[in-house]
């Protein structure tokens, strides 16, 4: 069986490693991006098994890559984590409309977040 691709996005560097080292601890190849345009091309170019994304980034925050992943037939399907400091419900609520899968708020729950991914990856 092939490790499944997670894509893990953020404009932090140190959030990006923290992410990256928490989700490589799982047996995931791990592939980055800094923004939600880089996320976007790297989705469509090679489509991951699952996106973990920051929400608020430069040039194309996590809701409109979202969108736009959601808007392609190859990544039409691929599930999204949204990951913010913003836990409010007007953001919550966007984050779902624009189409992710579930919301995770920071200081991110080790735990938690790899259970949602495990929970999405159906493991």
């Amino acid at each position: 069986m092939s490790k499944k691709t997670l894509l893990v996005v953020d404009d932090s560097p140190t959030a990006l490693m923290m992410n990256t080292m928490l989700l490589g601890r799982q047996p995931y190849n791990i592939v980055s991006a800094k923004d939600g345009q880089e996320a976007v091309e790297k989705a469509i170019a090679s489509p991951p098994d699952l996106v973990v994304m920051d929400v608020m980034m430069p040039r194309m925050n996590g809701i409109e890559a979202c969108r736009a992943i959601r808007q392609h037939e190859a990544t039409r399907l691929v599930p999204v984590i949204l990951i913010t400091t913003r836990g409010e419900e007007e953001y919550v609520a966007q984050g779902f409309a624009a189409g992710c899968n579930d919301y995770v708020t920071k200081p991110v729950n080790a735990t938690e977040l790899v259970a949602k991914v495990r929970a999405l990856l159906g493991e």
